[in-house]
């Protein structure tokens, strides 16, 4: 079940009736003790009487752990499935994209396909940001009717950022780049160079208290926080109120 990106008043009314009926709450941790943010984005909506069963899924690079992980998370809520209980997995952003969950999702069609679940969408920060951004006198629509919008993790060089904006502004592809942080010294300067400072918004934790978004060239070179993300729009239509 997908959660949004921060803003508890973001999960749909689909994602708290979810929430509410469940009887075990599981959710994504990164270490053991851990809270996982999109426990504490759904808390609000949670229950006393309510089981909360942290998953722990490894933040490595390495295959091994990572499957075993997967695996495990889906063994334990199919056991708890079969026991007659009610079982939400919580998924910070959507459910489908860049989540955790899908590889849940896959290991339980792979271990127990006769076990019945369903996905609840959730709003993605790339979204959220494109509504918040107007509120800092920055419009930036995401699509416009024959456009293209293309999502993904920001590469970890400039050669591929410069590719990857040549072929989006050949192809009128608005992007959505996600996980900027630790990237965005180079990143400015390959923005700078092309002349899209102007033109991209850039947001940082957005839906939580201390959101910022701001036009790309207002923000300084240094260093951002993991939870970062760029928009960049190279064209307009020609047609436009």
């Amino acid at each position: 079940m997908g959660v949004g990106p921060g803003d508890p008043e973001l999960l749909t009314i689909a994602a708290v009736r979810a929430v509410e009926q469940a009887e075990v709450v599981a959710y994504p941790v990164g270490r053991e003790g851990g809270t996982g943010m999109a426990l504490t984005i759904a808390e609000r909506w949670l229950k006393p009487d309510q089981q909360r069963l942290p998953l722990l899924f490894p933040m490595v690079a390495e295959a091994g752990p990572r499957i075993d992980a997967w695996r495990c998370a889906a063994d334990r809520l199919a056991q708890l499935v079969g026991e007659g209980r009610r079982v939400v997995l919580l998924c910070e952003g959507d459910v489908s994209l860049f989540a955790t969950g899908s590889y849940v999702q896959l290991a339980l069609r792979e271990r127990h396909p006769d076990l019945p679940f369903r996905l609840v969408p959730g709003i993605p920060a790339v979204c959220a940001a494109a509504a918040a951004a107007p509120s800092q006198g920055l419009d930036l629509p995401l699509a416009f009717q024959q456009e293209g919008l293309l999502i993904r993790p920001c590469p970890e060089s400039s050669a591929p950022l410069e590719a990857l904006l040549q072929v989006a502004e050949e192809n009128h592809t608005v992007l959505g780049l996600i996980k900027v942080g630790m990237r965005w010294p180079w990143v400015r300067t390959v923005l700078q160079r092309r002349n899209l400072l102007e033109q991209a918004v850039f947001a940082q934790r957005v839906g939580w208290p201390d959101q910022w978004i701001a036009r790309a060239a207002e923000v300084s070179e240094e260093t951002k926080p993991y939870f970062s993300l760029l928009l960049i729009r190279q064209f307009w239509p020609q047609v436009l109120p």
